[in-house]
């Protein structure tokens, strides 16, 4: 990792903010070219770098994998053209095909532009989702190729007024046609400070 570590009070490395910043930056840029070839290469399918193992705590035991999505800083023009694109045509293969052109261009180009807060949509049933909010915090871990991260994350229900919530709302609806009423937006937040990486950044 770059940059000097120092212990919390109870034993975890934290990293100073250029760290943090520098781990951040990694991350972003390896999930926009995972997502770039998944477009580009394999239609869109999520891979595992995308759909990290969450656990509730650092040691417990993994309650399995959920698809994630990195959403635009400033989401409201590519969610308006999600939305264009969901009810252009009511053809699953049309709405797949557009979705990829859309995506494969330059959509994931510049990493910068997208939040560091995850989100994933979950059905309106009772289940993970409820124990991820219940729990308030939880660890994901992300793993592809040779790369890994592990990273401790805040986690919350997003609104459906939210951008981050209608950004994930169309996108999932471009590739799910049959998206059931009353789902559920969560966002994940990291804790730069004492994610990790391996290898190691910097």
């Amino acid at each position: 990792m770059a940059g000097p570590q120092s212990g919390a009070a109870d034993g975890t490395v934290v990293r100073p903010e250029a760290a943090q910043a520098a781990l951040r930056d990694h991350f972003l840029g390896w999930q926009c070219r995972l997502r770039q070839m998944a477009v580009r290469q394999a239609g869109g399918r999520p891979t595992s770098g995308m759909r990290p193992e969450v656990r509730l705590a650092e040691a417990d035991t993994p309650l399995g994998a959920i698809t994630t999505l990195i959403v635009r800083r400033e989401p409201r023009e590519a969610t308006a053209q999600f939305r264009h694109l969901v009810r252009k045509t009511q053809d699953p293969a049309e709405r797949h095909d557009a979705a990829l052109e859309t995506l494969a261009a330059a959509y994931y180009q510049r990493p910068r532009e997208f939040s560091d807060e995850l989100t994933a949509l979950f059905g309106p049933a009772p289940g993970l989702a409820d124990r991820l909010l219940a729990a308030g915090r939880c660890v994901l871990d992300f793993a592809q190729y040779s790369q890994r991260y592990r990273l401790p994350c805040a986690a919350r229900n997003l609104g459906e007024d939210e951008p981050a919530f209608q950004a994930t709302y169309w996108h999932n609806a471009l590739f799910n046609p049959a998206l059931p009423g009353g789902v559920r937006v969560l966002g994940f937040q990291p804790d730069w400070a004492r994610a990790e990486a391996e290898p190691g950044v910097g």
